[in-house]
């Protein structure tokens, strides 16, 4: 019965993080266009060995980092690395 009830929880926790994934990989069309051509977190350049960049919208602002585990560092603090955006604007 134990067994039973981790099984049903381990699978109920991946399918919560694949909806949560399947969510972030969502682009909105009506997003400000990406001006960079790195990545926002590790300033890598996008499309490099990484390989096809990781993209998604954040209040209205398409996000393109170069690979999917940038995603975390990006939700730790994302105001830090929308300063970028800010000082690519400007030039």
């Amino acid at each position: 019965m134990a067994t039973m009830k981790r099984m049903i929880a381990v699978a109920a926790a991946l399918l919560s993080m694949t909806a949560t994934g399947l969510a972030a990989d969502k682009t909105d069309a009506k997003a400000k266009p990406y001006p960079l051509d790195k990545c926002i977190v590790s300033d890598e350049k996008l499309g490099g060995e990484m390989g096809e960049p990781y993209v998604f919208a954040h209040e209205g602002q398409e996000i393109k980092l170069c690979c999917k585990p940038c995603l975390k560092d990006f939700n730790k603090n994302p105001k830090k690395y929308l300063k970028k955006l800010d000082k690519a604007d400007k030039k």
